[in-house]
Formats: structure tokens, C-alpha cells, sequence
């Protein structure tokens, strides 16, 4: 039978006859997703989830407190998987349509209607709800990591009943499936047109900071020693929230966000973010100032950054790196990014070298003076020539694309957690990276950070831990109780609307000889 636009043998045909493949209708979801969510438990009661499951019990299904699942109404889970990744999907069927539509040569135009089909495909399963299937053999590194979870903790479990985190990263996986067991369009990403539009559109916010940062920082003279580091804190202050509110323009959550809303979500203004500032709930940049303050004093202090989004985003963690190298304050930044699209607006490799060469030949902002193109000029060659003398060095990892949550990352993907374990403070960016350090799960607002991300604070070797995080989805912690209540009590949908932040801090136990254990997934102390 011919499947998906394939060819096919008619058993009572004397010849095989090769068909061209029909191209199919552009897939929308439905304007009302109706879901076929089967017998649903009863939500638990807040109260007994106090304490974490013990360690014995832990599994990515049963993660250290209640999951957040699809089918809790409650929850932001349901919202994404009911209504937002069916929307998702429908936008990026009609951005292949419209490459499709671009082509001339019939072997490629083939190949992507089939890529095209295999995404109607991914539509049903995900608006009908079906069960999680094993991911194809596209020859990824993360297949084993991928089907080892779905066959050890998932068997039988569907895209509402699962927990929210794994659920939705296996469809991104999906979607990245329909691509990579294609012949032409392996490494096609749907969403790059979205990034790059977006970013074109930030030009007030990107020309805000191209102006200020593009000459070469230097302190002013006639300080003293004590005014000169006071000088190097408050501007350490100051860029430590560009880099927070940068991660305000998500894509996924921009569905249809006007180009003045998200000017707003941008403004980098000093007297922005000292309004701001009393809306980071949990907020340890002081202490996180002096980690800094410390790795200074090493002749090869190294920095990681674990990238959320593309484009301004990932715009601002570069000005806040470029800082930082020049300050003095780190030798090395090493950038962590993800190997194909995923989350819609994810930094890739592709992503990376858009930005960097778009500042320096691009044309994305007509409207520009010629001060502000060559700031941008200035800026971007400094960026690419910190990449040429290796003090900027960006990685890619299977690990980052897949299903485990970081409580993971020393048993699945040791050799990340070696890596990790070298640098002097690692910055996890963004929500998602937020999720998968907290198991993403309904721990209480006042849990402490270093507990919420267990192996990554406990194991021996875990490296300094910085969560940069604008709350954009349920999980909350290391604020006070009384501070959840409050805003649970007068502030609707405050976990989820982007006005609340971050930034929480474990020191780890750096130093020591990692120590990797065969008997058990990992220690929780």
C-alpha cells in the first residue's frame, strides 16, 4: 500500500508503477481542540505535596513532586497541549506550504510534501491524542536516549497523560522527525522565518544597546580601587537584567504579539529596569556577583551559558557576555545550543551565525542611521573575532534535544556532566531550561533552589548554578510562601504572563572529583 505519498506495487500489475506523490491539503487545527482524554484522576490536593518523593521513587514519569500533566485544567500544561502546540504546528505546516511552493525541481518538491504529510500526521496524533510512539532512526545521536525513556517510563502513555515537559518535547521531536527522514530538507527549520522576522522588529531595543556597548568598555579614570569595582558591580547589576528581560520575547508565546508589544517586552532602559527589578521574586544577583567576583581572580575563569531563544534574546546574552570578557570578570564564555529546531524559537547553530553575520553585512533595519549600523557593525565583528581567538566557543549537544530533565544529565549524558562540571558557573536561560532543572513539577514556591534541582547541586563536581528565568509557566521556587499566596490570591495567570522573574543561584560542590554511579540513576541530597 502506498503510505504517505510513497510508491507502491500493485499486487496484480505486471510492472511496478511509480506515482507521484498527491500533495496534501495545508493542515490547521481546529478552531476548538477537542480532546480525547479517557479516564482522568482527580487532582491531588495541594497539601501532601509538601516534601519530595525519596529518591528510590524518582523517574521521569513520577518526578520528585506531583508532574504537571496535560488533563490538569488547572494548569498551564493544558493550555499548551489543547491549544497552543496544536496552533504551533498549524503555523509551521504553513510555513513549509509556503517554502513548497517556492520550489521548481520535482525531487525536492516531493520530498517535502511528504515531510508535509508526516506533519498532518503529527496533527492528528497530537489534537486526537494518541499514544507516544518510538521516535524513527533518522541516525540522530539522541535516538537512544529517546526511546530508552518512551520504552522504560512511558509505555502506553499519551500526550495528556504524560507529563507536561516530556510530552511536549517529544513533539518537537516529532516534528523535527518529519524533516529528518527526508533525502533534501534534513535540517529544515520551521520556525526561522518567525526568528528572524522578529528580531527585525526589535530594532529600538537591538540600536538601545549597539549604542552604548559597541565601543570597548573601559573604566573611567581618576576612581580608586573601591569605585572602580563598585563601578564593574553596578554595571554587572545592570546587564544581569538585560540579560533576564531579554528572555521576555518567546516566541511561542507571541502568537500574535504587534510589533509595538513587543518594544514593550523590550525596553532595556535603566529606569525600565529599576521598575522592574522588584518583580524578580526570587533574586540572588548579589551573591551571584560575587561568584563572578571570584572566577576574576583565575588566570582561565570560564563561563557557560545554556541558550534559551534566538534572535534578541540570544542578542542580550551576547552583550552581557561581550561584558564580561571585557570587564575581566570571565576568560572564556562557552555557549550551549541545540542541534535542530526545537521549542520553536531555541537557538541553533544556524541561529548563531545568522545573528553574528547579520550584524555585521545585513540589511534587516532600512530605517537605520548610519551611527546606528555601524555600532551594530562594531558589535557583531567584535563578536566573531572573540569566536576566532577562542574566547567564545559555541557547542551543540544531542542531550539538549531531548526528553530528560537535568536531574538526568550525569546519568544519560556524563560526559556533558563532566564538561559542566570544568566551568566556574554554568547560566541556564529561560523557562524551559528552568523546567528541566526543577523536574518541572508542582513543588512548593518556597522549595529551595539548590533542592529543586537536585543532582545538579548535590552531586560531587555539580559546577555553580545560575537559573535566569522570566516565569512564563507553573513551576516556582526559592520564593517565599507568603509571596506565591499573595499573588495566587490577587494576581490571575501571574505564572504564566512574563511580569515576574528569576534569578536563583547554587553554588554546587565545585571542585570535586565527579563520581559517576552505575547503581542508581543519581544521589539526592
Amino acid at each position: 500500500m502506498t503510505n504517505n505519498g510513497t510508491n507502491g506495487v500493485q499486487a496484480a500489475a505486471p510492472q511496478v508503477v511509480k506515482t507521484a506523490p498527491t500533495p496534501p491539503a495545508p493542515a490547521r487545527p481546529p478552531k476548538q481542540t477537542v480532546l480525547s482524554l479517557g479516564e482522568l484522576p482527580p487532582r491531588q490536593p495541594h497539601a501532601q505535596h509538601k516534601g519530595p518523593r525519596t529518591p528510590s521513587r524518582i523517574d521521569p514519569n513520577n518526578p520528585p513532586w506531583p508532574a504537571y500533566r496535560g488533563y490538569h485544567e488547572y494548569s498551564f500544561a493544558h493550555a499548551t497541549m489543547g491549544h497552543r502546540l496544536p496552533t504551533i504546528l498549524g503555523k509551521a505546516i504553513d510555513d513549509v506550504v509556503r517554502t513548497l511552493n517556492e520550489q521548481s525541481d520535482e525531487d525536492r518538491i516531493t520530498d517535502l510534501v511528504e515531510s508535509i504529510a508526516r506533519m498532518q500526521d503529527l496533527m492528528v496524533d497530537l489534537t486526537g491524542n494518541t499514544k507516544l510512539r518510538p521516535i524513527v532512526d533518522d541516525g540522530e545521536g539522541d535516538i537512544p536516549l529517546w526511546n530508552k525513556e518512551i520504552a522504560q517510563f512511558f509505555q502506553g502513555r499519551n500526550f495528556m497523560n504524560a507529563p507536561w515537559l516530556f510530552a511536549e518535547a517529544y513533539k518537537y521531536r516529532r516534528l523535527h522527525e518529519c524533516f529528518s527522514v527526508s533525502k533534501y530538507w534534513k535540517d529544515y527549520d520551521v520556525f526561522f522565518r518567525q526568528k528572524c522576522d522578529t528580531f527585525s522588529r526589535s530594532s529600538k531595543a537591538v540600536f538601545e544597546l549597539s549604542m552604548r556597548f559597541s565601543k570597548p568598555w573601559k573604566q573611567v579614570d581618576g576612581l580608586s580601587a573601591s569605585q572602580q569595582q563598585e563601578a564593574v558591580r553596578l554595571m554587572f547589576h545592570e546587564l544581569t537584567q538585560v540579560c533576564l528581560w531579554g528572555n521576555s520575547t518567546d516566541l511561542s508565546l507571541l502568537i500574535n504579539m504587534t510589533e509595538e508589544d513587543i518594544q514593550k517586552l523590550q525596553s532595556t532602559g535603566g529606569d525600565h529596569l529599576a521598575a522592574t527589578e522588584k518583580n524578580i521574586l526570587g533574586n540572588d544577583i548579589p551573591r551571584l556577583w560575587e561568584t563572578v567576583k571570584r572566577i576574576s581572580q583565575k588566570s582561565d575563569g570560564r563561563i557557560d551559558f545554556v541558550l534559551d531563544n534566538a534572535g534578541f534574546e540570544l542578542y542580550c546574552d551576547c552583550v552581557y557576555a561581550d561584558w564580561l570578557i571585557q570587564s575581566g570578570l570571565a576568560k572564556t564564555i562557552r555557549f550551549h545550543g541545540k542541534r535542530f529546531a526545537w521549542f520553536v524559537s531555541d537557538v541553533t547553530r544556524k541561529d548563531w551565525d545568522w545573528l553574528l553575520n547579520t550584524m555585521v553585512y545585513g540589511q534587516l533595519f532600512p530605517e537605520a542611521s548610519d551611527a546606528q549600523m555601524d555600532s551594530l557593525r562594531a558589535l557583531g565583528e567584535r563578536w566573531k573575532q572573540y569566536e576566532r581567538e577562542g574566547k567564545w566557543i559555541y557547542e551543540q549537544h544531542p542531550f539538549w534535544c531531548t526528553g530528560y530533565t537535568y536531574w538526568d544529565l550525569a546519568t544519560e549524558a556524563p560526559d556533558v556532566f563532566l564538561h559542566l562540571s570544568r566551568s566556574d558557573l554554568v547560566i541556564f536561560k529561560g523557562d524551559l531550561n528552568h523546567r528541566k532543572l526543577t523536574y518541572d513539577c508542582e513543588a512548593p514556591p518556597s522549595t529551595p533552589f539548590d533542592m529543586a534541582i537536585g543532582p545538579m547541586a548535590s552531586l560531587p563536581g555539580a559546577p555553580p548554578v545560575c537559573s535566569i528565568r522570566t516565569i512564563k509557566s507553573d513551576v516556582v521556587v526559592g520564593i517565599p510562601e507568603e509571596v506565591a499566596d499573595r499573588l495566587n490570591r490577587d494576581e490571575d495567570g501571574w505564572k504564566i504572563s512574563g511580569k515576574y522573574a528569576v534569578v536563583l543561584l547554587s553554588d554546587g560542590r565545585p571542585g570535586e572529583k565527579v563520581r559517576f554511579q552505575s547503581h542508581s540513576r543519581f544521589a539526592f541530597e
